[in-house]
């Protein structure tokens, strides 16, 4: 299993804010929540979430079959039962291809420390997949660094913009003035920015 020092450390804030959109008595809705987590890395994050929300049923996936690999690793370690089995998802491809998930099938879709290490077409083929997979008042969570309307702070998100461009200038933090517009044209809008450790943010898009 790999073990992501971030993921580690992050774990805990970004379970506090998902617990307010998926804990109990936070959803009026089925008793089983649907997730799909784009980009789950090594799986800690899916293991620890799904074991702290039993009521989800979390579907983790990634581009890597590495990571596929350390994701059932991590679930098996902490046995934990909502866990899918994870699948290989490139989040660029149209939703068609995501897993055989369904339009409207989705309480909650997750992406964690994804768009500034992949090209902007990942991006857009999030929001794209969001605006047809989620249920009318899902949520797509993403965290991250961001620059917040063509601003970068502080300087260490400043230096992590530039070396990430300098590794490949695809790459990079999307600006969350382009987010609000591909969530918007997507049928989602941006309902709130959570600032979290680090620099970092979570950032919570509603599908309308």
């Amino acid at each position: 299993m790999q073990a992501p020092a971030a993921a580690e450390r992050n774990k805990g804030p970004i379970l506090a804010v998902l617990r307010e959109y998926v804990g109990p008595g936070a959803h009026a809705g089925p008793s089983v929540l649907q997730v799909l987590e784009v980009g789950a890395g090594a799986g800690l994050h899916a293991a620890h979430f799904a074991q702290a929300l039993p009521q989800t049923r979390w579907q983790p996936s990634d581009i890597d079959p590495r990571a596929l690999r350390s994701i059932a690793a991590y679930t098996e370690a902490m046995q934990v039962p909502n866990v899918l089995p994870p699948i290989l998802l490139d989040v660029s491809q149209g939703w068609e291809t995501w897993g055989g998930t369904q339009p409207a099938t989705l309480d909650l879709l997750v992406s964690i420390n994804m768009m500034h290490i992949a090209e902007l077409r990942c991006t857009e083929g999030l929001f794209k997949g969001a605006g047809v997979l989620l249920k009318p008042g899902g949520v797509l969570f993403t965290y991250g660094p961001y620059a917040v309307d063509g601003q970068i702070s502080p300087q260490s998100n400043v230096d992590f913009d530039r070396s990430l461009r300098q590794s490949n200038p695809a790459w990079g933090l999307r600006d969350t003035a382009l987010l609000r517009q591909l969530a918007e044209a997507n049928g989602l809008c941006l309902e709130r920015m959570v600032d979290m450790p680090a620099n970092n943010k979570s950032l919570i898009f509603r599908k309308q």
